[in-house]
Parts: structure tokens; sequence; C-alpha cells
């Protein structure tokens, strides 16, 4: 299926490379025309690009204002209904009242889940914590600030960020071992469900979730390597290595589970863990059919077939880079074939949107736009 590692990264980091934050301000018919999504504050940072089928398609509450038709820059503005006696608890109360009343007009595929489920946070934004948690009693009327708004996060729930634009967090971990003698590296891969709403019976990391808002990607992977591989959360804390991240930016489309052409940015922390020989995956939960122990050239063979689900392809290939599988001496290079320096940069795309608090006002544009991780 694929040809070149080149090739597979294009399949994930496909959203074009264009100066994202021009494209408020565009005029059809340019193919690239999105609603900056504005939080409260001094300034005009986007947090995220809303599509305007989005725009158009969502029962807009009164915690937002919506550009009016002719008006540029577009932009989505969430209102604090605090007036800045607490800004997070307002936005994420706004952000709820907005995704619940798009599930009850049954708008959009990726609300279609009858729960509320997981939160996400906005990575690019925090705001000061003006109310204290308290363990005392209080009156129903009057009830204490949830961990989250005490912490100044925001968030929504993780079925909607695509709709606003927002980018997300994963941790995706490699478990592998080596063969005593020659040294090779074995890596354990799991098959998806296939009853699940996302990429069902794709090949997957040996261990990957989404971070949730109240959680650091260390805490994700150790709970989800416990519940997707059986494996004892002590070890994984006191063996796993953190090796970074890789970024990318990409277009909703079939296996999403949602609408599809929204952009989706993301940052995937990657972690590696080598076992024992010993050690057996085994799935705890529904989530995974099965684990297999293979070969780097099994492992490979299935990459550019395209087995795996398509944002694992990505940690897969740092993981290469990262262990000598793939190396400027032994990729092919030339037309058709790979450049290893441009495989590296690939790995980690400036994204379009403040991925930390304490840069959210710099502007920064060129391949990509937007903050460096």
């Amino acid at each position: 299926m694929f040809s070149s590692y080149l090739e597979i990264i294009d399949d994930c980091d496909n959203f074009p490379f264009i100066d994202l934050s021009s494209t408020p301000s565009n005029e059809p018919p340019s193919p690239h025309i999105y609603y900056a999504l504005i939080l409260p504050g001094n300034d005009a940072t986007a947090h995220g690009y809303i599509h305007p089928s989005v725009v158009e398609a969502m029962p807009w509450t009164e915690d937002f204002r919506v550009s009016e038709p002719g008006q540029r820059p577009r932009r989505v503005t969430l209102l604090d209904s605090s007036a800045g006696a607490d800004t997070a608890a307002a936005c994420n109360a706004a952000f709820l009242r907005q995704v619940q009343a798009a599930r009850e007009k049954d708008v959009f595929r990726a609300l279609s889940a009858k729960r509320i489920d997981e939160h996400f946070r906005v990575m690019g934004v925090h705001y000061p914590p003006l109310r204290k948690v308290t363990t005392t009693a209080t009156s129903a009327a009057s009830p204490p600030p949830s961990r989250e708004d005490a912490a100044g996060r925001v968030q929504l729930p993780r079925s909607a960020t695509a709709l606003f634009g927002i980018a997300n967090r994963g941790a995706h971990m490699n478990v592998y071992t080596r063969d005593a003698v020659t040294g090779e590296i074995r890596m354990w891969i799991p098959r998806r469900s296939a009853h699940l709403r996302t990429w069902p019976g794709k090949l997957d990391n040996s261990v990957a979730g989404g971070v949730r808002a109240e959680e650091s990607p260390l805490e994700c992977i150790t709970h989800e390597a416990d519940e997707e591989a059986s494996l004892d959360p002590e070890f994984v804390r006191r063996e796993v290595r953190p090796c970074g991240a890789v970024t990318y930016v990409s277009v909703s489309g079939e296996g999403s589970g949602g609408e599809h052409g929204l952009i989706c940015p993301d940052v995937l922390y990657t972690y590696d863990l080598e076992v024992p020989a010993t050690t057996v995956l085994a799935p705890q939960d529904d989530e995974v059919e099965a684990f297999h122990l293979w070969d780097m050239a099994r492992v490979k063979a299935a990459l550019f077939a395209g087995e795996f689900k398509t944002n694992c392809n990505i940690v897969l290939i740092d993981f290469f880079v990262r262990h000598g599988v793939i190396t400027e001496d032994n990729i092919a290079t030339g037309p058709g074939g790979d450049d290893y320096l441009e495989i590296l940069r690939r790995l980690r795309r400036k994204l379009p949107v403040p991925t930390s608090p304490s840069f959210a006002a710099a502007t920064e544009t060129g391949a990509g736009g937007g903050i460096a991780v």
C-alpha cells in the first residue's frame, strides 16, 4: 500500500502546510476557510479552528458569539459568564451546555453516543484558580469547585474536540523484548477489537490512550497499560522510558468515528518499555482482540501494508529512528524514496494552536504555523 516512510507520514499528517492563522479571513473560492475559536482573555489567540460546516450546523447557545456573515476574521468567541470571577469554570460549563445542545439536536455523528464521555483539556490556556477546593460539607446550592475548575483548566468532552478543532493529547507506548542471543527486537502488537467506534480491527501501538484533562501523559500510559495489556502499574512506572513526543495535523476521515474534513492537531507523548522475554501481554478489557509478538520485519511489513491505525504509524517510525531500524544509511533515497532528515522533521510538526499557556499569546507562522512542541 505504501512505498516510503514519508508516504506513510503523509497519510496521517495530511493537513496542508498552510498558515492557518490567515484562514478566518480567506474568501471563496479558497478551499481553506475556518473560524478561529477564541477563549476569554486579552488577546485574539486561536485555540482551535472550526470548519464552516460545523459553525452552520451547531445550535449555538448564548455562551458563544459567532461572527456575522461578512465579518472578518471569522470567529467563534466563548463568553465569560463569570465576568472574570471564575473563568475556567465558566468555560467548562459553557462547553458542556454547547455539547449537550448539539446532542439533543442530533446534528453531529461524533456526538451520537448517549453517554457524556471523558474530558480533554485545551492545552494552550490556563486561568488563575480563584476558588479553593474544600473537603468540608457544602449545600447543594453551593457545591465545591471541581478539581478541573480549581486548577484553572479549560476542558470539553473528548467527542467534541474535533468539532472545535483543538489540539488533543495522547500517550503511546512501545513494549518490546530482545532476543538473549542476537539482541533482535521483538515488539508486542495488539489488534483493536472489531466493535470499537474508531479504527475497528486495525493494529495499534502496544499501549495507547487519550490523556484525560486531569491527568499527565505518564498517568495515562500507566493505567492504560494495566487495562489494555495487564502490565503491573508499579513495574511500568519504574521501568518505562519517556521518549518525547510526535506531532501532526490530520483531517478527520474514515475510522475517526465522526464528521469528515475537520482539522485535528495532535500531540502524542511517546514511551518505550523493554520487558523480559517471559512477560506476556494480554488484554484485560474489551478494546483489544489479541496481542502478537513480532520481529521488526513483520512489524515493518504490516506498517507498509497499511494495517495500523493511522497515527500509530508515526509512533512506530519514531521508534524505528530511535532504535536504528531507520538510518541515513539504510533507507532508499531519491524520487519515490525517502529522505532521512525530512522524516525527522515531519515527525514533529509545528502545530497551529498553542500547546502551552506560557506561549498562548505568541505567534509563529511558517510550515504548519503555530507553536512548536
